[in-house]
């Protein structure tokens, strides 16, 4: 089935969902399940310099045969070394994945480049230009940050990827109200930690309720991932997951064919996730 798109502020298209190399993936080599994820129905890869793994996605993209037409590749820029600039490290990227381009070039950590934002925006303004990455955008960028770029872009950022569940929803509010007024897509990562990495929580009880209620509804099985993965994807973001297991990764796939949760479970989720605030990855 083929994977639906959302269209970003440049009129680009990029799939909703996307697999990334970071996390367990992070320093080690990415290429056999960047080839599994490929074969089970992903298009989009999620990359990034930081990961140290660019080679190896580089090498799966390759192994998997399928056309660079058919894939949307997405990197992201480090900390720059001296004498480096976003476009400059993305040939470096380029070179490492074996690509001509990538779909998608982020600023993957505001901090890196403390009072030097515009400069650096400039730089990735060049790399859209030229066409070594078709669309631009950011991470981990909080309001203050996407206003520092946004006044005098000539480009606005397509893509702002940041932490998004239900436990740091709240806080999230005046970022996500910013996207909306520029056309940024929102996208999430870190989209499952609540129900992986702090059971117990008070989600847990309201996402089980939802899964047997979609499960009942739809006549087949319905995980709890595939309950937060579809309130993210009602939200109309772009989703990165990740996975060693096939059956994982078609699991998150699927999420396009479970139910809609209602308007009242969208609340109940976001409800019990008010009750806490955890973040569970650091910029």
């Amino acid at each position: 089935m083929a994977i639906s798109t959302l269209t970003l502020n440049d009129g680009n298209q990029v799939p909703w969902i996307a697999f990334g190399t970071g996390t367990a993936l992070f320093q080690r080599d990415a290429q056999n399940t960047v080839e599994t994820a490929i074969a089970n129905g992903f298009t989009h890869l999620d990359g990034a310099q930081m990961y140290e793994n660019e080679e190896s996605l580089g090498a799966g993209i390759k192994a998997s045969g399928m056309p660079r037409s058919a894939l949307f590749v997405t990197t992201k820029l480090h900390r720059l070394q001296p004498g480096q600039t976003a476009k400059t490290a993305l040939q470096v990227s380029l070179k490492k994945l074996g690509l001509e381009y990538v779909d998608l070039y982020l600023v993957h950590v505001p901090g890196h480049h403390a009072g030097h934002l515009k400069e650096v925006w400039k730089s990735m303004e060049e790399c859209k230009r030229e066409g070594l990455s078709k669309s631009i955008g950011v991470s981990n960028f909080e309001v203050e940050h996407l206003e520092e770029i946004l006044e005098g872009a000539e480009f606005p950022p397509s893509v702002n990827q940041v932490e998004i569940h239900p436990y740091v929803w709240k806080s999230l509010q005046p970022v996500i109200a910013l996207h909306k007024q520029h056309n940024i897509i929102t996208s999430s990562y870190g989209g499952l930690s609540p129900l992986f990495r702090a059971a117990g929580g008070p989600l847990d009880p309201v996402i089980e309720k939802i899964r047997a209620r979609l499960e009942s509804t739809r006549g087949e099985p319905v995980s709890i991932g595939h309950v937060l993965n579809k309130w993210l994807e009602q939200y109309g973001f772009l989703v990165v997951t990740t996975s060693s297991k096939a059956d994982r990764m078609r699991e998150y796939l699927d999420t396009a064919n479970v139910p809609r949760l209602t308007a009242e479970e969208i609340e109940s989720i976001e409800n019990a996730g008010a009750q806490r605030h955890q973040k569970f990855f650091s910029d």
